[in-house]
């Protein structure tokens, strides 16, 4: 599943927390659970009194009755034929479930099945086609079935279940948007919300497919199935596996036939039922690929999706493993409460994803849609045993990422990405540090944060990095081929490589997956004798909790347009380096691509900042100089110098830090250069429209008068990223009035949020209370991120404009901050709430909202908002 990443201006954590995710990111900050290494050395019987070993014996005991094992296979469920019927009306499933099951291994009693918030109609065993009722307990989380008489490892059972399950009940009281613990959705069921598609879809990670048929609901359970059907015949169905066939009944249902003939694990199943447009495509081996969404995003998904052959080529010919499955089904709905799902064979997909034919030019969603695909391998064809082992999933995902980026983008785009989510991890490790296979967890959701995906990725690449590419993708291929269609657990990984490398990786995968923390890197350079730069490197972390390191690492001297790259292994708490880099040397890079998955710190000089700039291969390490080159802006400095160069560098990202930096320079420095000629070129024609909007917003700054004529002429750009931001920096110009209001009339009926907000600005700043119906209609017609940013603009209009209702904005902002499926649009309607908390009754609103908030990580910053307001009475 995916749980990030919204990069975006505003509020940007809760994007990342909720937006995203395959599964949404979950906030563990307060989190007191989580397992700390004990080190028997800090707490010896010998050493301590009585009481000091009462409380070692306490916490020993309690280790063991938290471990978290993988679930004991009593029964190996083999096939499911489930027959299933919506009821709109009442938000319920009515299904028929035939499970056909084995002893795993001992004599069995009972069969315990789970199953959330049924009513069963019918329980039976199935013998020689007759049906005999079996007696059962059952406590709306699981059935436990006792058989009249042993069964034995070689016998096959088949058991009848006849049902309607209610995946609304069992939720807590109150609560507000829509919990990811369902299972199954009922979308706008009774069409009452205008414009919003009914839908009907699944989300079964971790345990929530038993919300919907009764099954053995663990990750390293593995079936077959045959699902039946009965769908409205206006909508389509999309399931796991191929469509077997349809058949039209006579009350205007359809049922159709989906059948699943290679086993993966229950959370893996999946339905889809809506009205959608289907795009066909294939992959290069013939594999047949649907892409999936609201008929109005037709010609747009085409775009979005457009990569995925070239996508699953790539992944097959890198891993030597074909797309294990049927078919690939890529579907995106409304209100999903990840960013993504990896069902076998059928990818779902948020609603962020629904863009009409000019938004996807600008579309950056592939890595999205490479970390579904990449899951199709690890995850689902091979799947963890356990949600301990839940990084054996999503750090191949997360990584696969990286991957599609290295092949498509070029290692500069891939490397960049690598970067921003190490930072993510890094910002989780101030909270929390924990293993990334734990085995002590309070709650399977705690596993899906930034150590599992982030950390994860990273830990892949440094072992990519040591092995070397053709070990390590061969040890891929092994993992994989071994393990097929198997749960696994981590050392299946560790043996798989150590079979193909020859190498004990005890080492490797003790310190960065069975241990927690990361390095803490202080390097100094001694460079005294210049033809021997001496590297002093110490490990800085906290050793009572994180391993002391053993990091193998290189260091690139580049020479005379050339480049020698050193490996060396740091393996003590300080250690020095002796590089022996010989005469003429122009720059000595320390890990250049980041690879290290550290928290570095190093001083360097300007000079040395300078010659990693002109002569570093990685874009990243270019960016880096060039952010501490350009940072301080000092009369008589080059910063003017350093900004004229990464104005032409090859990697977009230093272009556009460049143009940022560019608003910080004296009109002297910006002279002494041919910047301005340089940045106008950009802006025409820069092959990145982030490059072009980025000098759009400088021409802005630079001579707004001098280059109005090409911005107004920019805002007819095919791209939404370039046209909003010329209109915006036309918008924020001194004067013209009339053709701003011929503007804002050309473009007032746009839905997309790179032309609403600059129009919106221009009604809010001019004081045009006229549009208050403009807005409340924009409110009303936008969705997820788009309804997200407006409503801080719509706060703003109706908070900042004289003669406005009030009333009718603060219910709306009301309405969305308590109802809404959205956790971060709520939190946005609640934030601008406080714009009107002068008003009457908008305080005990607020309080209102805060106590119906069920998502704990929304509540915390509600609470957080209100509290100053609440002191005050």
């Amino acid at each position: 599943m995916y749980h990030r990443k919204f990069r975006y201006i505003i509020c940007f954590f809760f994007l990342v927390v909720f937006a995203l995710s395959c599964k949404p990111v979950a906030d563990l900050s307060t989190d007191t659970r989580a397992r700390q290494p004990i080190s028997q050395g800090n707490l010896s019987y010998t050493d301590t009194d009585a009481g000091g070993r009462d409380t070692l014996v306490r916490k020993l005991e309690n280790e063991i009755r938290n471990y978290k094992a993988s679930q004991t296979r009593h029964f190996d469920l083999i096939h499911t034929e489930l027959s299933l019927s919506f009821d709109y009306a009442l938000q319920s499933v009515r299904g028929e479930a035939t499970l056909t099951l084995t002893p795993y291994r001992y004599l069995q009693n009972n069969l315990v099945l789970d199953a959330k918030e049924f009513e069963i109609d019918a329980l039976a065993w199935i013998n020689q086609g007759e049906k005999q009722e079996l007696s059962y307990t059952y406590d709306q989380q699981q059935i436990k079935i006792d058989f009249p008489k042993k069964v034995e490892p070689n016998d096959t059972l088949l058991i009848f279940i006849a049902y309607q399950a209610f995946p609304e009940r069992g939720l807590p009281p109150g609560q507000t948007g829509i919990p990811d613990t369902k299972g199954l959705y009922f979308i706008n069921p009774d069409s009452l919300i205008s414009g919003k598609p009914v839908q009907i879809w699944t989300q079964g990670e971790t345990s929530y497919t038993s919300k919907w048929y009764p099954t053995i609901d663990q990750p390293n359970e593995r079936q077959t199935h045959d699902f039946y059907l009965r769908v409205p015949e206006k909508y389509i169905s999309i399931s796991n596996g191929s469509l077997v066939n349809s058949q039209v009944n006579r009350d205007g249902t359809r049922t159709d036939h989906w059948r699943m003939d290679l086993p993966h694990a229950p959370y893996l199943s999946a339905i889809v039922v809506g009205d959608f447009a289907v795009i066909e495509d294939q992959s290069d081996a013939e594999v047949p690929l649907r892409y999936l969404a609201e008929r109005k995003y037709e010609a747009g998904i085409r775009k979005v999706f457009a990569n995925t052959p070239e996508m699953m080529r790539f992944f097959s010919e890198l891993l030597q493993v074909p797309f294990p499955w049927q078919k690939y089904d890529q579907v995106i709905v409304r209100d999903f409460v990840a960013g993504a799902m990896e069902n076998t064979t059928l990818s779902v997909f948020m609603e962020a994803l629904n863009l009409n034919a000019r938004e996807a030019l600008d579309s950056e969603w592939d890595y999205i849609i490479a970390h579904e695909l990449f899951h199709q391998w690890f995850g689902n064809y091979v799947t963890t045993e356990s949600w301990a082992n839940l990084t054996l999933n999503e750090a191949f995902a997360d990584y696969g990422e990286y991957l599609w980026f290295e092949y498509k983008e070029g290692r500069d785009q891939a490397d960049m990405h690598h970067f921003n989510a190490m930072e993510e991890y890094l910002d989780e490790a101030e909270e929390k540090q924990v293993d990334l296979i734990r085995y002590y967890h309070s709650d399977s959701e705690d596993m899906f944060d930034s150590h599992t995906y982030a950390k994860g990725g990273r830990v892949l690449h440094m072992l990519r990095q040591y092995l070397g590419e053709e070990v390590f993708f061969q040890g891929l291929h092994v993992y994989l081929v071994e393990n097929a269609f198997q749960p696994v657990e981590i050392h299946h990984l560790r043996l798989a490589m150590e079979k193909v490398s020859g190498r004990d990786l005890n080492w490797f995968f003790n310190q960065w997956f069975l241990s927690s923390g990361h390095p803490e890197l202080t390097l100094t350079w001694d460079r005294s004798d210049p033809e021997n730069v001496i590297l002093s490197i110490e490990q800085q972390q906290d050793l009572s909790h994180t391993p002391l390191y053993k990091l193998p690492f290189s260091v690139r001297i580049y020479r005379g347009g050339e480049v020698e790259e050193k490996e060396f292994v740091l393996d003590q708490a300080s250690q020095q380096f002796s590089l022996e880099n010989g005469p003429e040397t122009d720059a000595i890079l320390f890990d250049e691509f980041h690879t290290i998955l550290a928290a570095k710190s190093h001083h360097r000089g300007s000079l040395d900042l300078e010659r990693q700039f002109r002569h570093a291969a990685s874009g990243l390490a270019r960016l880096e100089a060039l952010d501490s080159l350009t940072r301080n802006v000092r009369a008589g400095s080059d910063t003017g110098k350093w900004i004229a160069a990464g104005l032409q560098d090859s990697f977009a990202v230093v272009r556009e830090l460049a143009l940022q930096r560019l608003s910080e320079i004296s009109p002297e420095q910006m002279e002494q250069y041919p910047i301005e000629n340089q940045v106008l070129r950009m802006a025409e024609e820069d092959a990145s429209n982030t490059v072009k909007a980025a000098a759009l917003e400088v021409l802005g700054v630079i001579d707004p008068q001098k280059y109005e004529g090409m911005i107004y002429r920019m805002i007819n750009d095919s791209s939404y990223q370039v046209s909003g931001t010329a209109l915006m920096v036309f918008m924020d110009m001194e004067g013209n009035l009339p053709r701003k209001q011929e503007l804002f009339e050309r473009f007032e009926g746009e839905e997309n949020i790179r032309i609403l907000a600059p129009l919106a600005n221009y009604i809010t700043d001019t004081g045009q209370a006229r549009h208050a119906d403009w807005m409340h209609t924009k409110l009303a017609v936008l969705e997820g991120e788009s309804l997200y940013y407006f409503i801080g603009y719509y706060g703003d209009f109706f908070a900042s404009v004289e003669g406005v209702s009030l009333g009718g904005a603060i219910s709306r902002l009301g309405e969305i901050g308590g109802t809404h499926s959205l956790p971060y649009v709520r939190l946005a309607a609640f934030q601008s709430l406080f714009g009107f908390i002068d008003e009457e009754g908008v305080l005990d609103l607020a309080r209102s909202l805060l106590e119906s908030e069920a998502d704990e990580t929304v509540r915390r910053y509600k609470s957080y908002y209100l509290e100053p307001y609440l002191d005050q009475e």
